[in-house]
Protein backbone atom coordinates (compact mmCIF):
# COMPACT_ATOMS: atom_id res chain seq x y z
CA UNK A 1 0.00 0.00 0.00
CA UNK A 2 0.79 3.80 -0.33
CA UNK A 3 2.17 5.15 2.24
CA UNK A 4 0.10 8.50 3.62
CA UNK A 5 1.16 11.84 1.75
CA UNK A 6 2.20 14.28 4.49
CA UNK A 7 -0.15 17.10 5.49
CA UNK A 8 2.37 19.67 4.98
CA UNK A 9 5.37 18.29 2.61
CA UNK A 10 8.61 19.49 2.21
CA UNK A 11 8.99 22.67 -0.54
CA UNK A 12 11.63 21.37 -1.86
CA UNK A 13 10.80 18.88 -5.70
CA UNK A 14 13.29 16.16 -6.59
CA UNK A 15 14.17 17.12 -9.96
CA UNK A 16 13.91 15.65 -12.95
CA UNK A 17 17.51 14.02 -14.72
CA UNK A 18 17.21 11.35 -17.76
CA UNK A 19 14.04 11.78 -19.35
CA UNK A 20 10.72 10.30 -19.18
CA UNK A 21 11.45 7.51 -17.73
CA UNK A 22 12.79 9.05 -14.50
CA UNK A 23 10.33 11.29 -14.06
CA UNK A 24 7.71 8.45 -14.05
CA UNK A 25 9.70 6.43 -11.65
CA UNK A 26 10.58 9.58 -8.89
CA UNK A 27 6.60 10.72 -9.69
CA UNK A 28 5.46 8.16 -7.75
CA UNK A 29 7.82 9.34 -4.49
CA UNK A 30 7.85 13.15 -5.24
CA UNK A 31 6.19 14.29 -1.63
CA UNK A 32 6.41 10.98 0.46
CA UNK A 33 6.89 11.23 4.41
CA UNK A 34 9.77 9.60 6.35
CA UNK A 35 12.87 8.73 5.53
CA UNK A 36 12.51 5.22 3.89
CA UNK A 37 10.23 4.71 0.85
CA UNK A 38 9.62 1.39 -0.60
CA UNK A 39 8.58 2.30 -4.68
CA UNK A 40 5.76 -0.56 -5.96
CA UNK A 41 5.97 -3.16 -7.71
CA UNK A 42 5.15 -1.34 -11.39
CA UNK A 43 8.18 1.00 -10.61
CA UNK A 44 10.72 -2.15 -10.27
CA UNK A 45 10.27 -2.43 -14.30
CA UNK A 46 11.26 0.93 -15.09
CA UNK A 47 13.83 0.49 -13.48
CA UNK A 48 14.97 -2.85 -14.77
CA UNK A 49 14.46 -0.93 -18.29
CA UNK A 50 16.94 1.86 -17.01
CA UNK A 51 19.40 -0.77 -15.71
CA UNK A 52 18.94 -2.59 -19.42
CA UNK A 53 19.09 -6.15 -17.34
CA UNK A 54 16.64 -9.46 -18.76
CA UNK A 55 15.18 -12.43 -17.21
CA UNK A 56 16.93 -14.42 -15.44
CA UNK A 57 17.45 -11.14 -13.88
CA UNK A 58 15.01 -9.13 -12.14
CA UNK A 59 14.63 -6.17 -10.42
CA UNK A 60 13.19 -7.15 -6.72
CA UNK A 61 12.52 -4.09 -4.92
CA UNK A 62 13.64 -0.15 -5.26
CA UNK A 63 14.29 1.37 -1.66
CA UNK A 64 14.55 5.24 -1.87
CA UNK A 65 16.08 7.06 1.49
CA UNK A 66 15.22 10.74 1.27
CA UNK A 67 17.56 11.80 3.61
CA UNK A 68 20.84 10.54 2.89
CA UNK A 69 19.41 10.87 -0.31
CA UNK A 70 20.18 7.39 -2.10
CA UNK A 71 18.05 4.93 -4.10
CA UNK A 72 18.79 0.95 -3.50
CA UNK A 73 17.95 -0.88 -6.52
CA UNK A 74 17.89 -4.50 -5.69
CA UNK A 75 18.26 -7.22 -8.05
CA UNK A 76 18.18 -10.82 -7.96
CA UNK A 77 18.98 -13.92 -10.31
CA UNK A 78 16.16 -16.42 -10.63
CA UNK A 79 16.33 -19.21 -8.23
CA UNK A 80 15.40 -22.09 -10.75
CA UNK A 81 17.28 -20.06 -13.62
CA UNK A 82 20.19 -22.40 -15.23
CA UNK A 83 24.31 -20.65 -14.31
CA UNK A 84 26.89 -20.56 -16.69
CA UNK A 85 30.63 -20.29 -16.34
CA UNK A 86 31.86 -16.51 -16.94
CA UNK A 87 35.17 -18.17 -18.26
CA UNK A 88 33.45 -20.73 -20.69
CA UNK A 89 30.21 -20.32 -20.94
CA UNK A 90 29.36 -23.33 -20.36
CA UNK A 91 26.28 -24.85 -17.73
CA UNK A 92 27.37 -25.43 -14.23
CA UNK A 93 25.64 -26.29 -10.84
CA UNK A 94 25.00 -23.52 -8.65
CA UNK A 95 27.19 -23.47 -5.39
CA UNK A 96 26.63 -20.52 -3.34
CA UNK A 97 25.78 -16.55 -4.11
CA UNK A 98 27.37 -13.55 -2.90
CA UNK A 99 26.61 -10.06 -2.05
CA UNK A 100 28.19 -7.09 -4.59
CA UNK A 101 27.22 -3.75 -4.60
CA UNK A 102 27.85 -1.41 -7.90
CA UNK A 103 27.25 2.82 -7.83
CA UNK A 104 24.91 3.70 -10.71
CA UNK A 105 23.85 6.67 -12.51
CA UNK A 106 22.29 9.34 -10.10
CA UNK A 107 18.24 9.59 -10.13
CA UNK A 108 17.32 13.29 -9.87
CA UNK A 109 20.37 14.05 -7.81
CA UNK A 110 19.74 11.00 -5.88
CA UNK A 111 22.91 8.73 -5.59
CA UNK A 112 21.70 4.94 -6.54
CA UNK A 113 23.06 2.06 -5.68
CA UNK A 114 22.63 -1.56 -7.67
CA UNK A 115 22.82 -4.12 -5.03
CA UNK A 116 22.53 -8.19 -5.98
CA UNK A 117 23.06 -11.37 -4.51
CA UNK A 118 25.02 -13.36 -7.98
CA UNK A 119 25.60 -16.85 -7.62
CA UNK A 120 28.57 -18.78 -7.74
CA UNK A 121 28.93 -21.55 -10.22
CA UNK A 122 31.07 -25.17 -9.69
CA UNK A 123 32.76 -25.55 -12.77
CA UNK A 124 34.73 -28.69 -13.93
CA UNK A 125 37.35 -26.83 -15.61
CA UNK A 126 37.88 -23.39 -13.44
CA UNK A 127 36.58 -24.36 -10.24
CA UNK A 128 34.30 -21.93 -7.82
CA UNK A 129 33.57 -18.32 -9.92
CA UNK A 130 31.48 -15.66 -9.49
CA UNK A 131 28.98 -15.47 -12.90
CA UNK A 132 28.92 -12.27 -14.65
CA UNK A 133 26.50 -9.67 -14.33
CA UNK A 134 24.99 -8.06 -17.25
CA UNK A 135 25.35 -4.25 -15.94
CA UNK A 136 28.76 -4.06 -15.06
CA UNK A 137 31.85 -5.29 -16.25
CA UNK A 138 34.18 -7.81 -14.50
CA UNK A 139 35.97 -6.53 -11.23
CA UNK A 140 34.43 -3.21 -11.39
CA UNK A 141 32.41 -1.27 -8.43
CA UNK A 142 30.71 0.33 -11.58
CA UNK A 143 27.80 0.07 -13.44
CA UNK A 144 28.99 0.37 -17.63
CA UNK A 145 25.89 3.33 -17.61
CA UNK A 146 27.92 5.08 -14.89
CA UNK A 147 31.48 4.24 -16.07
CA UNK A 148 29.90 5.74 -19.73
CA UNK A 149 29.51 8.93 -17.55
CA UNK A 150 32.79 9.30 -16.18
CA UNK A 151 34.60 8.97 -19.52
CA UNK A 152 32.25 11.11 -21.29
CA UNK A 153 33.01 14.11 -18.38
CA UNK A 154 36.96 12.85 -18.87
CA UNK A 155 37.14 14.31 -21.78
CA UNK A 156 35.88 17.69 -20.91
CA UNK A 157 37.53 18.17 -17.46
CA UNK A 158 40.42 16.94 -15.19
CA UNK A 159 40.11 13.71 -13.25
CA UNK A 160 39.37 15.91 -10.28
CA UNK A 161 37.11 17.63 -11.34
CA UNK A 162 35.95 15.05 -12.83
CA UNK A 163 35.72 13.05 -9.23
CA UNK A 164 34.23 16.50 -7.34
CA UNK A 165 31.23 16.67 -9.87
CA UNK A 166 30.87 12.59 -9.60
CA UNK A 167 31.17 12.66 -5.65
CA UNK A 168 34.06 10.01 -6.31
CA UNK A 169 37.58 9.68 -5.26
CA UNK A 170 40.35 10.47 -7.20
CA UNK A 171 41.42 6.72 -7.37
CA UNK A 172 38.27 5.69 -8.78
CA UNK A 173 37.81 7.77 -11.40
CA UNK A 174 41.76 7.55 -12.59
CA UNK A 175 41.12 3.95 -12.86
CA UNK A 176 38.45 4.47 -15.04
CA UNK A 177 40.07 6.68 -17.36
CA UNK A 178 43.25 3.97 -17.76
CA UNK A 179 41.04 0.99 -18.16
CA UNK A 180 39.26 2.86 -20.59
CA UNK A 181 43.06 3.75 -22.88
CA UNK A 182 44.06 -0.18 -21.86
CA UNK A 183 40.59 -1.69 -23.57
CA UNK A 184 41.03 1.08 -26.48
CA UNK A 185 44.24 0.27 -27.62
CA UNK A 186 43.62 -3.83 -27.45
CA UNK A 187 40.40 -3.11 -29.66
CA UNK A 188 42.88 -1.25 -32.12
CA UNK A 189 43.23 -3.66 -35.33
CA UNK A 190 46.26 -2.36 -37.08
CA UNK A 191 48.61 0.70 -36.67
CA UNK A 192 49.09 0.64 -40.36
CA UNK A 193 48.55 3.82 -42.31
CA UNK A 194 49.07 5.54 -45.97
CA UNK A 195 50.27 8.80 -45.08
CA UNK A 196 52.02 9.33 -41.60
CA UNK A 197 53.07 12.19 -39.61
CA UNK A 198 56.02 12.46 -37.26
CA UNK A 199 56.06 15.44 -34.82
CA UNK A 200 57.49 15.90 -30.99
CA UNK A 201 55.78 17.38 -28.09
CA UNK A 202 57.65 18.67 -24.76
CA UNK A 203 56.21 16.79 -21.25
CA UNK A 204 57.91 18.07 -18.83
CA UNK A 205 61.10 20.92 -18.67
CA UNK A 206 63.68 20.67 -19.50
CA UNK A 207 64.09 19.26 -22.97
CA UNK A 208 61.99 16.19 -22.49
CA UNK A 209 59.81 14.88 -25.37
CA UNK A 210 57.75 12.63 -26.31
CA UNK A 211 57.60 11.71 -30.29
CA UNK A 212 54.05 11.13 -31.50
CA UNK A 213 53.17 9.21 -34.21
CA UNK A 214 49.90 9.86 -36.14
CA UNK A 215 47.95 9.42 -39.35
CA UNK A 216 48.34 12.19 -41.50
CA UNK A 217 44.97 12.04 -42.94
CA UNK A 218 42.33 11.59 -39.73
CA UNK A 219 45.07 12.70 -36.63
CA UNK A 220 44.55 9.78 -34.17
CA UNK A 221 47.10 9.05 -32.14
CA UNK A 222 49.48 5.79 -33.79
CA UNK A 223 52.35 6.03 -31.15
CA UNK A 224 54.19 7.92 -28.82
CA UNK A 225 57.50 7.01 -27.58
CA UNK A 226 59.87 8.88 -25.16
CA UNK A 227 62.43 11.02 -26.49
CA UNK A 228 62.84 12.38 -30.01
CA UNK A 229 66.09 10.21 -31.18
CA UNK A 230 65.87 7.81 -34.39
CA UNK A 231 64.71 4.74 -31.87
CA UNK A 232 61.85 6.59 -30.59
CA UNK A 233 60.12 6.39 -33.94
CA UNK A 234 61.61 3.17 -35.19
CA UNK A 235 59.28 1.84 -32.61
CA UNK A 236 56.28 2.65 -34.38
CA UNK A 237 58.06 0.97 -37.79
CA UNK A 238 58.95 -2.17 -35.84
CA UNK A 239 55.48 -2.84 -35.25
CA UNK A 240 55.02 -2.72 -38.82
CA UNK A 241 55.04 -5.29 -41.44
CA UNK A 242 57.45 -5.26 -44.03
CA UNK A 243 54.11 -4.81 -46.74
CA UNK A 244 52.96 -2.41 -44.11
CA UNK A 245 55.97 -0.02 -44.37
CA UNK A 246 56.08 -0.66 -48.03
CA UNK A 247 52.61 0.75 -48.76
CA UNK A 248 53.36 4.12 -46.69
CA UNK A 249 53.19 6.68 -49.11
CA UNK A 250 54.43 9.64 -47.36
CA UNK A 251 55.70 10.50 -43.93
CA UNK A 252 55.43 14.03 -43.00
CA UNK A 253 57.65 15.89 -40.36
CA UNK A 254 59.99 18.52 -39.56
CA UNK A 255 63.42 18.58 -40.80
CA UNK A 256 65.04 16.83 -37.91
CA UNK A 257 67.72 14.41 -38.74
CA UNK A 258 67.19 11.50 -36.51
CA UNK A 259 63.32 11.03 -37.91
CA UNK A 260 64.89 11.26 -41.20
CA UNK A 261 67.68 8.59 -40.14
CA UNK A 262 64.85 6.11 -38.91
CA UNK A 263 62.62 6.76 -41.54
CA UNK A 264 65.38 5.62 -43.99
CA UNK A 265 66.19 2.55 -42.05
CA UNK A 266 62.90 1.40 -42.18
CA UNK A 267 60.86 2.22 -45.10
CA UNK A 268 61.47 1.73 -48.38
CA UNK A 269 61.73 4.49 -50.71
CA UNK A 270 62.21 6.49 -47.63
CA UNK A 271 63.84 9.18 -49.76
CA UNK A 272 60.97 9.81 -51.97
CA UNK A 273 57.99 9.67 -49.30
CA UNK A 274 59.66 11.86 -46.53
CA UNK A 275 57.84 15.37 -46.49
CA UNK A 276 58.75 18.27 -44.76
CA UNK A 277 55.96 20.55 -44.98
CA UNK A 278 55.11 24.50 -45.25
CA UNK A 279 54.46 24.68 -41.70
CA UNK A 280 58.34 24.25 -40.42
CA UNK A 281 59.51 26.35 -43.36
CA UNK A 282 57.08 29.10 -42.43
CA UNK A 283 58.61 29.16 -38.98
CA UNK A 284 62.06 28.93 -40.76
CA UNK A 285 61.35 31.88 -42.59
CA UNK A 286 59.73 33.74 -40.01
CA UNK A 287 62.25 33.28 -37.09
CA UNK A 288 64.83 34.86 -40.02
CA UNK A 289 62.68 38.01 -40.70
CA UNK A 290 62.43 38.54 -36.87
CA UNK A 291 66.10 38.09 -36.73
CA UNK A 292 66.83 40.76 -39.67
CA UNK A 293 64.23 43.08 -37.96
CA UNK A 294 65.89 43.03 -34.72
CA UNK A 295 68.96 43.65 -35.91
CA UNK A 296 68.29 46.57 -38.11
CA UNK A 297 66.08 47.99 -35.09
CA UNK A 298 69.21 48.00 -33.07
CA UNK A 299 70.95 50.27 -35.34
CA UNK A 300 68.37 52.59 -36.07
CA UNK A 301 67.87 53.54 -32.40
CA UNK A 302 71.33 54.58 -32.26
CA UNK A 303 70.55 56.97 -34.99
CA UNK A 304 67.29 58.02 -33.58
CA UNK A 305 65.41 56.13 -36.65
CA UNK A 306 62.22 54.22 -34.71
CA UNK A 307 60.39 53.44 -38.52
CA UNK A 308 60.50 49.73 -37.06
CA UNK A 309 59.44 50.22 -33.57
CA UNK A 310 56.29 47.76 -32.40
CA UNK A 311 56.28 46.24 -36.56
CA UNK A 312 57.15 42.78 -35.19
CA UNK A 313 54.24 41.21 -35.72
CA UNK A 314 53.57 43.26 -38.95
CA UNK A 315 56.42 41.35 -40.65
CA UNK A 316 55.62 37.81 -39.72
CA UNK A 317 51.41 38.35 -40.36
CA UNK A 318 49.79 36.84 -43.50
CA UNK A 319 49.00 39.72 -45.99
CA UNK A 320 46.28 38.18 -46.64
CA UNK A 321 44.57 38.50 -43.30
CA UNK A 322 45.80 41.38 -42.55
CA UNK A 323 43.78 44.45 -41.60
CA UNK A 324 43.57 47.67 -44.23
CA UNK A 325 45.25 49.80 -41.31
CA UNK A 326 48.36 46.97 -40.89
CA UNK A 327 48.86 46.58 -44.76
CA UNK A 328 48.96 50.41 -45.50
CA UNK A 329 51.09 50.54 -42.93
CA UNK A 330 53.17 46.97 -44.02
CA UNK A 331 52.77 48.90 -47.68
CA UNK A 332 55.26 51.85 -47.05
CA UNK A 333 57.97 49.79 -44.92
CA UNK A 334 58.35 47.17 -47.81
CA UNK A 335 58.54 49.35 -50.36
CA UNK A 336 61.83 51.10 -48.16
CA UNK A 337 65.67 50.50 -48.75
CA UNK A 338 65.35 48.39 -45.06
CA UNK A 339 67.23 45.25 -45.04
CA UNK A 340 63.88 43.71 -42.96
CA UNK A 341 61.85 44.63 -46.06
CA UNK A 342 63.94 42.84 -48.20
CA UNK A 343 64.04 39.69 -45.94
CA UNK A 344 59.91 39.76 -45.92
CA UNK A 345 60.40 39.72 -49.50
CA UNK A 346 61.82 36.81 -49.86
CA UNK A 347 60.20 35.08 -46.88
CA UNK A 348 56.61 36.09 -49.17
CA UNK A 349 58.12 34.51 -52.22
CA UNK A 350 59.46 31.39 -50.96
CA UNK A 351 55.87 30.79 -49.55
CA UNK A 352 54.38 31.61 -53.21
CA UNK A 353 56.32 28.57 -54.33
CA UNK A 354 53.71 25.68 -52.87
CA UNK A 355 51.50 25.06 -55.81
CA UNK A 356 53.71 23.03 -58.59
CA UNK A 357 52.78 19.83 -59.75
CA UNK A 358 55.72 18.59 -61.75
CA UNK A 359 58.78 17.79 -59.44
CA UNK A 360 61.13 19.20 -62.48
CA UNK A 361 59.28 22.25 -62.30
CA UNK A 362 59.38 23.03 -58.93
CA UNK A 363 62.88 22.16 -58.04
CA UNK A 364 63.97 24.78 -60.59
CA UNK A 365 61.83 27.54 -59.12
CA UNK A 366 63.07 26.69 -55.62
CA UNK A 367 67.02 26.55 -56.91
CA UNK A 368 66.50 30.04 -58.43
CA UNK A 369 65.02 31.57 -55.38
CA UNK A 370 67.48 29.79 -52.80
CA UNK A 371 70.06 31.13 -54.96
CA UNK A 372 68.25 34.87 -54.32
CA UNK A 373 69.15 34.19 -50.59
CA UNK A 374 72.34 33.02 -50.59
CA UNK A 375 73.11 36.05 -52.89
CA UNK A 376 72.13 38.64 -50.04
CA UNK A 377 73.85 40.72 -47.26
CA UNK A 378 71.56 39.99 -44.11
CA UNK A 379 73.33 36.63 -42.33
CA UNK A 380 69.87 34.75 -41.09
CA UNK A 381 68.27 34.61 -44.84
CA UNK A 382 72.03 33.11 -45.99
CA UNK A 383 71.35 30.17 -42.90
CA UNK A 384 67.64 30.02 -43.83
CA UNK A 385 68.75 29.68 -47.37
CA UNK A 386 71.47 27.35 -46.63
CA UNK A 387 68.78 25.06 -44.60
CA UNK A 388 66.43 24.96 -47.45
CA UNK A 389 68.85 23.82 -50.21
CA UNK A 390 70.06 20.72 -48.30
CA UNK A 391 66.70 19.92 -47.02
CA UNK A 392 64.85 21.09 -50.71
CA UNK A 393 64.59 17.05 -51.81
CA UNK A 394 61.79 16.34 -49.11
CA UNK A 395 60.59 19.77 -49.98
CA UNK A 396 60.05 19.11 -53.05
CA UNK A 397 58.10 15.64 -51.60
CA UNK A 398 55.83 17.36 -49.79
CA UNK A 399 55.03 19.69 -53.08
CA UNK A 400 54.44 16.46 -55.01
CA UNK A 401 52.63 14.62 -52.67
CA UNK A 402 50.36 18.10 -51.45
CA UNK A 403 51.57 16.82 -47.91
CA UNK A 404 51.45 18.86 -44.67
CA UNK A 405 51.78 18.34 -41.10
CA UNK A 406 48.24 20.11 -39.91
CA UNK A 407 46.61 17.12 -38.46
CA UNK A 408 49.86 16.26 -36.86
CA UNK A 409 50.40 20.70 -34.99
CA UNK A 410 46.21 20.37 -34.57
CA UNK A 411 46.58 17.32 -32.54
CA UNK A 412 49.64 18.53 -30.63
CA UNK A 413 47.40 21.48 -30.10
CA UNK A 414 45.11 19.16 -27.94
CA UNK A 415 47.73 17.56 -26.31
CA UNK A 416 48.95 20.93 -25.29
CA UNK A 417 45.65 22.12 -23.91
CA UNK A 418 44.96 18.46 -22.21
CA UNK A 419 48.58 18.93 -20.65
CA UNK A 420 47.76 22.68 -19.25
CA UNK A 421 44.47 21.05 -17.99
CA UNK A 422 45.89 18.46 -15.75
CA UNK A 423 48.87 21.44 -14.91
CA UNK A 424 51.81 19.38 -15.94
CA UNK A 425 52.19 15.60 -15.34
CA UNK A 426 55.28 14.29 -13.43
CA UNK A 427 54.74 10.74 -15.11
CA UNK A 428 55.61 9.62 -18.58
CA UNK A 429 53.02 6.79 -18.17
CA UNK A 430 50.49 9.08 -17.41
CA UNK A 431 50.90 12.07 -20.05
CA UNK A 432 51.22 8.82 -22.67
CA UNK A 433 48.05 7.64 -21.50
CA UNK A 434 46.45 10.83 -21.71
CA UNK A 435 47.74 11.58 -25.27
CA UNK A 436 45.75 8.38 -26.62
CA UNK A 437 42.55 8.82 -24.37
CA UNK A 438 42.15 12.83 -25.76
CA UNK A 439 43.70 11.91 -29.56
CA UNK A 440 44.10 8.30 -30.30
CA UNK A 441 40.26 8.11 -31.43
CA UNK A 442 40.05 4.81 -29.47
CA UNK A 443 37.35 3.23 -28.72
CA UNK A 444 36.61 3.71 -24.55
CA UNK A 445 33.46 1.57 -24.23
CA UNK A 446 32.89 -0.46 -21.62
CA UNK A 447 33.36 -4.03 -21.92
Amino acid sequence: TTPPRNENPSPRVLGVRGGKRINYVFGVFRFLCGSTYVVPMNSTKVFTHVLGISAPWRVTRVNVDIEAEQVDVHVAYRANAPCFCPTCGCAAPRYDKRTRRWRHLDMCEYKTIVTAEIPRVACPDHGIVLMQVPWAGPGSSLTRAFEARIVSLLQETSRAAAARQLKLSWSVVDRVYTAAVARGLERRDSLAVVHVSVDEVVWQRPQKYVTVVSDAESGAVLRVSEGRRAESLGEYYALLTHEERAAIQSVSMDMWDPYILATREWVPGADQKICFDKFHVAMLLGFAVDEARRAEHSELRKTGDSSLKATRFLWLRNPLTMPREQWARLNQLRNSSLRTAQAWGFKELVMSLWHYVHRGWARRAWDEVIADGLATSIPSIQRVAKTLRRYLWGIINAIVHNRTNAKAESTNARIKMARARACGYGSLTRFRTAIYFHCGRLDLSSP
